[in-house]
């Protein structure tokens, strides 16, 4: 049976040649996306999909915020990471967020093969050597657990918060009203635990996304 997967990069020849490599592994369609907007749009099309490959780095990401979106509107889709950075604490941050897996971009062709493979046999790939820190952060635990408290459409509305989007241009983004905009972020405080949009902008920097 062909399965789906999702190659999100903004880079050609990377794409390239991932595309190669589930197509070595497995009968398969590889939808390529090349910004968040057009990596969102691929599972919303495509909700079943076996697998996405998310760049950390690619236009529109924001680093973590857009792993976070996508996990909480589709749980059921395994995402892992492909980054050029091999950083354990942004590495321990994304398993945190529900990556499947975290692959360096500097890794030899037959790694990120082998760990592809794994992680289509259901497995959580990390780099060769990975140490997770040695003392969990208690206060990004707990940031983290809050985050996971939001709904889909709440996660978006803080990601766009963290762009510095006014409620009018979120309400645009989402073709909702402005009042529901504003529904939405005083569940994202009271979830979040804070007062202000300002605070919550700051609880994402300290979890390590990015605008």
């Amino acid at each position: 049976m062909s399965r789906t997967f999702i190659v999100a990069d903004d880079h050609p020849l990377f794409r390239g040649a991932l595309k190669e490599i589930l197509a070595s592994l497995a009968d398969s369609v590889t939808v390529e996306a090349s910004d968040f907007d057009d990596a969102a749009a691929a599972l919303t099309a495509h909700p079943d999909a076996d697998l996405m490959l998310l760049d950390l780095a690619m236009p529109g990401n924001g680093g973590l915020s857009g792993l976070a979106v996508l996990r909480a509107e589709h749980p059921g889709v395994p995402i892992a990471i492909v980054s050029g950075s091999d950083d354990a604490v942004v590495i321990a941050r994304a398993l945190e967020l529900g990556a499947s897996g975290f692959i360096p971009k500097s890794a030899s062709l037959d790694v990120i093969r082998d760990g592809i493979g794994r992680l289509l046999a259901g497995d959580v790939f990390l780099p060769e050597g990975f140490t997770p820190p040695s003392e969990p952060d208690p206060e990004l635990s707990s940031i983290a657990d809050r985050l996971r408290r939001l709904t889909p459409q709440q996660t978006r509305v803080l990601a766009m918060l963290a762009r510095g989007l006014l409620n009018k241009q979120i309400a645009y983004e989402l073709d909702v009203s402005e009042a529901t905009v504003k529904a939405h972020v005083s569940a994202i405080l009271q979830k979040l635990g804070v007062d202000s949009r300002t605070q919550a902008v700051i609880l994402l920097g300290k979890l390590g996304w990015s605008q």
